[in-house]
């Protein structure tokens, strides 16, 4: 049977929620291997599972941390009894075959590829975060691995998207937008300008610009970006979701009326929260290394650990990483991957 690595120490409330999160999905019969520091492991999984955890969760060994403050480039190539290091080096050696973190994403991003390396063809990995909608979910990449980018790197974006949500969600011929300060061809910078060019004549089905109001109108499957401005978009909207949530709930108890009214909605309220809710798919993939891994919100709970375990579980039984080996081979010209 597959495994799944979990890296125990990543994240704000790591690894009380982290361990919580394993046990659950271990509950479902995936089989979870939690890395971290074991004698703490231990006694979380005490604490949170009094009758004994489930025989598909067992502990790997990892005496050190990476914490979100540490500067990734330096530190984690050095650091070998890290969670992070020792997860993917799991993933490496076949005994795991996916890796999900909360923890520090320039660390698993740059162990990912000193570890498991690129998917032959890819110039550079990127971080996909998918928005669920109303009308499903929305993929953006990148939204934080590359700060710059290449007009080819944003080709190459579209087409792991593209065989991400074709193979996981199921849509047939997923469409592909640009993020963009406007709609017109010749809006934003030259590597912008240059990309909608390209990604028109790349044969995906590109419907050009998008702004990033026009994300949430679900106006295109894949949404493709640099790391920086992904990730702005992704913080922008998380911070956007929170502020209009919060207002909702308190204007629903400011009176006697409005929590009369606040009642008769809850039922309709609590069911666009959870369609809105990023904890049901717990984890961003990066597409494009080697193999499956799956980097979650510093801030994930119980819940967005268990859902990127199982998602990181999806994607193993779709063989993404096969899939996307294919879909890059079978866009290439057999020219040489660009030096990134």
């Amino acid at each position: 049977m597959s495994v799944i690595a979990v890296d125990a120490m990543g994240g704000d409330e790591a690894p009380s929620v982290v361990v919580e999160g394993a046990i659950e999905a271990a509950r479902e019969g995936i089989q979870v291997a939690l890395v971290g520091d074991q004698a703490v492991l231990e006694q979380h999984i005490v604490r949170i599972a009094p009758q004994g955890a489930p025989p598909t969760l067992r502990v790997v060994h990892a005496g050190d941390v990476i914490e979100m403050g540490d500067h990734a480039a330096l530190e984690a190539r050095t650091r070998r009894d890290s969670s992070i290091y020792v997860g993917l080096q799991l993933v490496k050696q076949g005994e795991a075959d996916a890796f999900v973190s909360a923890g520090n994403t320039g660390a698993v991003f740059a162990l990912s590829l000193l570890l498991l390396g690129r998917i032959k063809g890819i110039e550079r990995p990127a971080l996909g975060g998918v928005f669920p909608l109303p009308t499903g979910p929305v993929l953006v990449l990148d939204v934080g691995a590359n700060a710059e980018v290449r007009p080819s790197h944003l080709v190459q974006f579209a087409r792991v998207g593209i065989a991400y949500m074709h193979e996981l969600f199921g849509i047939a011929d997923p469409s592909v937008g640009l993020l963009n300060i406007g709609e017109e061809p010749t809006k934003g910078t030259p590597v912008v300008i240059e990309a909608h060019a390209a990604l028109a004549k790349s044969g995906v089905r590109f419907i050009g610009n998008v702004e990033g109001r026009q994300v949430f109108n679900h106006v295109a499957d894949v949404v493709v970006t640099d790391g920086f401005s992904g990730n702005v978009f992704l913080k922008t909207a998380e911070g956007a979701i929170d502020v209009l949530f919060r207002e909702i709930r308190d204007a629903a108890t400011s009176t006697l009326r409005s929590r009369i009214g606040g009642l008769l909605l809850r039922p309709a309220l609590r069911g666009i929260v959870q369609k809105t809710d990023y904890r049901q798919y717990g984890a961003a993939p990066l597409l494009g290394v080697n193999g499956a891994v799956f980097i979650g919100h510093g801030r994930s709970d119980a819940r967005a650990i268990a859902s990127a375990i199982r998602t990181a579980q999806r994607a193993v039984d779709h063989r993404l990483r096969e899939v996307l080996t294919a879909a890059i081979a079978e866009a290439s010209d057999g020219a040489p991957p660009t030096d990134a």
